[in-house]
């Protein structure tokens, strides 16, 4: 396991940070889903936008650059 240090560790700062971190992932997903011309509904906007776990939006991002459909996202396997 690798261990980072993050100044301010555990505080709002941090949580602000990664809150911020989360956001621009988000939306770097719709953008790349906006320039191939992939319709994106709302409620997958919803769960997109919503979500604040950055190892699952790097996840979807990766996907984002070759899926066919926005719900193409959040496949299995």
């Amino acid at each position: 396991m690798v261990a980072t240090y993050f100044p301010g560790r555990g505080t709002l700062f941090e949580e602000t940070y990664l809150e911020g971190k989360a956001e621009g992932k988000a939306e770097s997903i719709l953008s790349v889903l906006d320039k191939r011309g992939i319709p994106v509904p709302e409620a997958t906007r919803d769960r997109i936008t919503t979500c604040t776990d950055l190892d699952t939006l790097t996840l979807w991002f990766d996907r984002s650059l070759t899926a066919t459909t926005a719900e193409d996202l959040f496949a299995d396997g």
